[in-house]
């Protein structure tokens, strides 16, 4: 296991109780190098939407969690926050959410000369995701195909 799964895992293991006893859920952790600087985030969400409060309260505990284990060799900024709109289905009950509802994917290599696909969600697996095209087609992506996918957002 790479040395960032471990440090989102034992995260994801201390930060989890905090969000839960707040009545939130975690959506992910991640631990992520941009421009030099290492950054862990947990991405927290309720029904209604995360308040920067929320965020406050959390982050609170959570750094308190990370003083005391210091697990993570490299220094780091620490950020909780709510996922957005666009956050990428990862987790099953991302996709048990998203049934029947209209998402985006995007694959890492074309398909039929194109990257991008939009449809309902029909069905998924730890392997395969299906969606009703609107044509009325159903298309089957294996998840390692996979780029991303997310609820569509349309402006």
């Amino acid at each position: 296991m790479s040395r960032r799964k471990e440090y989102e895992q034992k995260a994801e293991r201390l930060l989890l109780p905090v969000v839960e006893s707040h009545g939130f859920e975690l959506v992910d952790v991640e631990y992520v190098q941009e421009a030099g600087e290492w950054y862990l985030r947990g991405y927290i969400d309720k029904e209604g939407g995360i308040t920067v409060q929320d965020c406050e309260i959390v982050s609170r505990t959570f750094s308190d969690l990370l003083d005391a284990e210091d697990f993570i060799e490299d220094s780091y900024i620490m950020e909780i926050s709510s996922p957005g709109l666009d956050r990428p289905l990862k987790k099953e009950k991302d996709f048990a959410r998203s049934l029947g509802k209209e998402v985006e994917i995007r694959t890492y290599r074309p398909i039929e000369k194109q990257k991008e696909f939009y449809g309902i969600l029909t069905a998924y697996d730890n392997n395969s995701v299906t969606i009703a095209e609107e044509e009325g087609a159903t298309r089957i992506f294996q998840k390692k195909e996979i780029a991303l996918i997310r609820l569509a957002i349309h402006f």
